[in-house]
């Protein structure tokens, strides 16, 4: 087995191991260090010596070792614990799965959001704290310390390493769900820096996702997430150019899109919409599966679109959800009809003066032929957001409505 191969297999076994490892011994962030020693070893070791009979075993058994160990040398910190630890044998390996409990437990609702993405990507996605940084553009001093301080939280919180139950159990999903959707948004599209995308984040968010998919198969809002993920992250191979610059749904080459991906998406989104209750990710999914539908931008049913997201502002109001429909609208009944649907949204301070809203306006404006007014929408846009290859794409749009406007805007050859 290629080292690859090796690393995606310990990024599947970690929280499995991990889950076994709190369930017996307790002890969250002891058990999380145990398990990144004994993942660290077999890293070493398994493509040197060849695959274990039994990776997860192998895995569980060093990791047990390594945590008795440092439960004996604690004495002075830890007596209670030390004098367990010498009476029990390593761990046997487990016949269940604890990745979804474990999934609850870095969600908790006492963590914010970034705390709970980081947790979940260091803990279950088994990614080291250098790579979160990385991801998330911060120093890795800064992002260590934001996930010591969650797991003191949760420690703090005095949590059960159990799944919680009726009402919970439900209010406590939506949020391991929304950490995921974080994630695989970060992933598709990066807030900052040079790339548009980090396709490995939004695999990780998928990874996960499958996971929770596979222990709640029949969750309408678990099926509809990752159908979600899969239909859209099947078209990352048409949203940039070579040199890697953003393009937009309208222009890609719909003949790059991965068709494998598209065919699961739908298939799951049919089955998700066959249940009783509907979600918004189960809309967003039924959303992304129209477009996919479509051989070209022009066959894109904007009826269908614009109405499933009428429903969708219904069930789950939100600013940008209002801002697709504006645009959708716009392809089914005119720019002017997205323009002044977008003008309800200019009191909302949680999208006033976004980049977003500035983009979809200028986009609009464009249709109508307001050139002027579309270059300056650009402008302020492109000055809003912090991603590289979105300050690009918008810049070039604003060149290009200034040749096209009657006069060149100020400061601006056309």
């Amino acid at each position: 087995m290629t080292a690859p191969h090796i690393e995606d297999l310990l990024r599947t076994l970690a929280p499995q191991v991990l889950g076994a490892l709190v369930r017996r011994y307790g002890g969250f962030e002891d058990c999380e260090d145990a398990v990144q020693e004994a993942v660290l070893a077999a890293s070493v070791q398994w493509p040197a010596e060849g695959l274990p009979d039994h990776p997860r075993g192998w895995l569980t058994t060093v990791a047990s070792r390594r945590l008795i160990d440092q439960m004996r040398s604690d004495r002075a910190r830890r007596e209670r614990e030390s004098a367990n630890a010498a009476e029990l044998p390593p761990a046997e390996v487990p016949g269940t799965d604890d990745t979804l409990v474990l999934l609850f437990l870095c969600c908790h609702p006492t963590l914010t959001a970034a705390s709970q993405t980081a947790l979940t990507l260091r803990a279950v996605g088994g990614l080291t704290t250098a790579e979160i940084a990385r991801a998330f553009l911060v120093p890795e001093a800064t992002m260590a310390a934001r996930i010591s301080r969650a797991k003191q939280r949760v420690r703090a919180a005095g949590s059960t390493f159990a799944l919680p139950a009726g009402e919970e159990l439900d209010a406590r999903l939506q949020v391991v769900l929304h950490v995921l959707y974080l994630i695989f948004n970060e992933g598709y599209t990066a807030s900052s820096g040079s790339a548009l995308h980090r396709a490995d984040l939004a695999r990780e968010a998928i990874r996960l996702t499958r996971t929770v998919h596979a222990q709640l198969p029949d969750d309408g809002e678990v099926t509809g997430l990752l159908a979600l993920m899969l239909l859209t992250h099947a078209r990352r191979g048409a949203r940039t150019t070579a040199s890697g610059d953003l393009v937009p749904l309208e222009e890609q080459d719909r003949t790059l899109w991965d068709r494998a991906l598209i065919d699961e998406g739908t298939d799951l989104v049919k089955a998700s919409l066959a249940g009783p209750a509907l979600g918004p990710y189960q809309l967003q999914a039924a959303i992304a599966a129209t477009h996919a539908d479509a051989a070209t931008a022009g066959e894109t049913d904007w009826r269908q679109v614009h109405a499933l997201y009428l429903i969708l502002e219904l069930i789950a109001p939100n600013p940008m959800v209002t801002l697709n429909r504006a645009i959708a609208l716009s392809e089914a009944e005119g720019p002017r009809a997205g323009l002044a649907l977008l003008a309800t949204l200019d009191g909302d301070e949680r999208i006033a003066g976004h980049h977003r809203l500035l983009s979809a306006r200028a986009h609009l404006l464009e249709k109508t032929g307001d050139f002027s007014e579309a270059y300056a929408c650009y402008r302020r846009a492109a000055k809003g957001t912090a991603s590289l290859a979105e300050q690009r794409y918008l810049e070039t749009r604003a060149v290009r409505v200034a040749r096209l406007a009657p006069e060149a805007p100020p400061g601006r050859q056309p």
